[in-house]
């Protein structure tokens, strides 16, 4: 009711399982998939591996109880691009739809602050023997993927048109070996490169 209830959102399936969803998600244009975690059946973790392989080009915003590290990163790390709690206030939840169509990774400020936690944690651990060279322009970029900013707004940022920071996250994927956004910044957090 709220999402179809707003002007410029509509909401094109709802289902009680990741199954129910899979076998639908063909015959569906959906730009954004909220998803749950706790789900009967497949879990939404697993749920977005698999919508991922189907429809890789449609984003993922978590929408659970779950606030627990683990939950989160591998949430991230299946190809979420966002994650909020149930607690979310509807007026925030259409704007984190919007932020994430922006090519924004909207989160709760508690989720937002765990993840800050754990990058931090990461950069006082010592570096990997096997660490991957990013460039400090690079590195910049990343910074700003992982603080949820949109190709725009890191572009404003410093100072260069959005095709050069583009440029730049096409061989921040090269170098880190992944394909997402999200990948990019579980990666990075997860190993501590920025």
């Amino acid at each position: 009711m709220l999402i179809n209830g707003t002007p410029g959102f509509k909401c094109t399936g709802a289902f009680p399982s990741c199954e129910e969803m899979l076998e639908q998600l063909p015959n569906l244009d959906a730009n954004v998939a909220l998803m749950d975690i706790g789900l009967k059946g497949m879990s939404g973790i697993e749920g977005i591996k698999k919508l991922k392989q189907i429809k890789p080009g449609t984003d993922v915003l978590i929408l659970t109880v779950y606030e627990d590290n683990e939950k989160i990163f591998d949430a991230l790390s299946a190809g979420a691009c966002g994650y909020l709690t149930k607690q979310t206030p509807p007026s925030k939840l259409l704007d984190a739809i919007r932020e994430v169509t922006e090519g924004g990774s909207p989160m709760s400020a508690s989720i937002a602050r765990k993840v800050v936690t754990v990058f931090q944690e990461k950069k006082s651990a010592p570096k990997s023997d096997n660490s991957i060279d990013l460039t400090s322009r690079e590195k910049e970029v990343l910074t700003g993927l992982i603080d949820g900013k949109s190709y725009q707004v890191i572009a404003d940022s410093l100072l260069v048109s959005i095709s050069t920071v583009r440029f730049h996250i096409k061989n921040i994927y090269q170098k880190l070996h992944v394909k997402s956004q999200t990948e990019a910044v579980s990666k990075a957090l997860r190993e501590g490169l920025v």
